[in-house]
């Protein structure tokens, strides 16, 4: 009886063991992806800050918004929804560039317009129209 009882405890210690793993591997993977998110944008945002200003001719070709959120959640608690707007526009060479753009921004903007692109990297500063 007493080695049975060694083999349960044995067995349990093995078993807090692999659950102590799995949350150390759980939480090395979640700080992992999270520095991950952090450098990518802390790279974009300096990539963009060396660019150079661009103001080009170009006309808006398509505009597209993602929503996120706005589910219900248990216990009747609702996540409020979140919009990302996004407008493509062509250059007068032919190519295109989506630019991610303020909801006011997006609302002043129509797809068919044309005018001067002024960008920096990736990243939208204004559109004047023609």
């Amino acid at each position: 009886m007493l080695s049975s009882h060694v083999f349960v405890s044995g067995y349990g210690s093995n078993t807090m063991f692999s659950v102590s793993v799995m949350i150390l591997i759980f939480f090395v993977i979640f700080i992992g992806i999270f520095i991950f998110i952090i450098v990518r944008g802390l790279i974009s945002w300096h990539k963009n800050n060396t660019s150079p200003i661009i103001s080009v001719g170009a006309s808006i070709v398509a505009k597209r918004m993602r929503v996120s959120g706005g589910a219900e959640m248990s216990n009747q608690m609702h996540t409020p929804p979140s919009t990302i707007y996004y407008v493509t526009f062509e250059f007068l060479s032919g190519s295109r560039q989506e630019f991610h753009v303020h909801g006011k921004e997006y609302g002043l903007l129509a797809e068919g317009d044309s005018g001067i692109l002024t960008f920096q990297g990736t990243r939208y500063i204004s559109f004047e129209r023609k």
